[in-house]
């Protein structure tokens, strides 16, 4: 921290610094590390992926050459939901949204030439983590890359799944032992890779309040710990990994107030409740998204405005990462052009803006200091009514995470129809010839890429040894069938040459799907 900053700091009275608290102290309402971005600043991690894994590889070699930090993988719906390219249900979708991932070969492809040891990767998968994070370790492993020196995160958060965003496979109680398997194989053999990266971000763009997401967020987060205490492992092993990721929108103070609110509440909950003894089990590191929800297709580059102030916000209230959404996404996936200037916001705010100058800068504001209690208030009523109805699993299977978001998501565009809440260019100032509202270039996948996916799928299952694969396939169904950590089991299954689909379908027979009840 400058020394000016400190001064500052040390001449405030006695009572009102102890009431503030320092950066990198419990309770880390002022942040995780005591310096913060003097030091060094976030994490420039950009969100990326799309068509081929030839194409994205092609993206984040160009995004690392532009001064990004980390790798952020966005994966299609097929890959999300366990389907290989050539299933049914894929149809129309591969390559979509996110990169078209179902084998080791195309997990070799997308990491082509990029140095895992120096490189952090995060990826947004969840009910098929556990295939990914190995798809990615036997990668490493070809690269010489030891695991113990791989730094990331799988996102791995079911519950937000069945709360707000829809892509589950498998019932609740089969999806939280997968994610206890990967906090148990990974404090053993990846120790700097974050296990979860619980998300409040989805909640929040399905429409919840500010206060919404961070009280159903801790609450998931309270439900992971307590599976993986409950499955025998020791708090302090795995807590220090857990990792989470937040929406940052456009209410700049409100949203530096929520983070700073949810930091101090995590750490109370896992010092208090769990019993933690290791202060980095206390800590609520996370990445944040601006939000993707806030963004318009009219005037689209108004979203460059929106998009840079809500990155302010999350510097402001102490982000570890950050991903800036580009001014095109209403419309489609980004160019190439308009993922550039989405970084190039970053760095602008990062060294041009003096930001990093102070930790935690709005930290004594009277305004942001009753913001930041007064959600704390909020998403503490919800989380005691969610523990009357049994804890987030309970809460998901009731449907009452579900309904409040739907009842804020509606009282929210109440808002915009009535004129209350003002959405610029869209319900005021919206002028139909405004310059501002001419063409803007949209990225479109080929169609013809579906054909060659499945086309490569086909040829490689036709060029494995089918025996070895068949024999790896039924030893996972007989592990999934007892209480065994499946991950090793994974592993082995793709190096026989199994596909995600194929390894999700073994699941599938022996668990299910879930069906919601609500």
């Amino acid at each position: 921290m400058p020394a000016t900053v400190e001064y500052l700091f040390e001449s405030l009275p006695e009572g009102y610094r102890e009431r503030l608290g320092r950066p990198g102290e419990y309770p880390f309402t002022r942040g995780v590390y005591p310096r913060m971005y003097t030091d060094r600043p976030w994490t420039m991690r950009q969100y990326a992926g799309f068509s081929s894994a030839e194409e994205s590889n092609a993206r984040y070699r160009y995004l690392l050459s532009q001064g990004q930090t980390g790798l952020s993988v966005a994966f299609d719906l097929p890959t999300q939901l366990g389907l290989d390219p050539d299933h049914p249900l894929s149809v129309g979708e591969v390559g979509k949204v996110g990169v078209s991932i179902a084998c080791l070969e195309d997990m070799r492809t997308l990491l082509d030439s990029i140095p895992l040891d120096k490189v952090t990767t995060s990826m947004t998968i969840n009910a098929p983590a556990n295939m990914l994070l190995a798809l990615y370790l036997l990668v490493a492993e070809e690269q010489g890359v030891s695991w113990d020196k791989l730094g990331g995160t799988i996102q791995n958060d079911i519950l937000k799944e069945y709360i707000a965003r829809g892509t589950y496979i498998f019932p609740p109680g089969s999806s939280m032992r997968l994610i206890t398997d990967v906090f148990a194989f990974c404090s053993e053999k990846v120790p700097k890779w974050n296990t979860i990266s619980i998300s409040g971000y989805h909640i929040r763009e399905a429409g919840s309040t500010a206060a919404q997401e961070i009280a159903f967020t801790l609450a998931n987060g309270k439900a992971y710990v307590q599976a993986a205490i409950e499955a025998g492992l020791d708090v302090d092993a795995f807590a220090p990994r857990l990792s989470f990721f937040f929406a940052s929108h456009n209410d700049i103070l409100e949203e530096a107030a929520k983070f700073r609110a949810a930091r101090r509440m995590w750490a109370r909950i896992m010092r208090h409740e769990f019993k933690a003894q290791d202060p980095k089990s206390w800590t609520l590191r996370f990445h944040t998204q601006t939000g993707g929800s806030t963004l318009t297709a009219q005037e689209p580059l108004n979203n460059v405005v929106r998009t840079a102030y809500q990155a302010l916000a999350a510097v402001l209230g102490g982000t570890q990462s950050l991903h800036t959404n580009a001014y095109d996404e209403a419309l489609g996936l980004p160019t190439e052009k308009s993922a550039l200037l989405a970084l190039r916001t970053q760095q602008i705010l990062a060294y041009e803006s003096g930001i990093t100058r102070a930790v935690d800068p709005l930290g004594g504001s009277f305004y942001v200091e009753h913001l930041t209690d007064a959600l704390e208030a909020q998403a503490q009523a919800y989380l005691d009514q969610i523990a009357k109805l049994g804890g987030a699993v309970a809460a998901v299977e009731a449907g009452f995470f579900q309904r409040e978001i739907e009842e804020a998501a509606w009282e929210f565009q109440r808002q915009v129809e009535s004129g209350q809440r003002i959405i610029v260019g869209v319900n005021r100032f919206n002028n139909p010839d405004s310059p501002l509202n001419e063409h803007t270039p949209v990225q479109k996948i080929s169609d013809a890429l579906a054909n060659r996916r499945k086309a490569q799928i086909q040829a490689f299952r036709a060029g494995r040894d089918g025996q070895a694969t068949a024999n790896a396939l039924e030893a996972l169904r007989k592990a999934a069938r007892g209480s065994e950590n499946l991950m090793p089991y994974i592993l082995e299954a793709f190096r026989r040459r199994a596909t995600l689909g194929e390894i999700c379908g073994v699941l599938r027979e022996e668990w299910g799907e879930y069906q919601p009840s609500y």
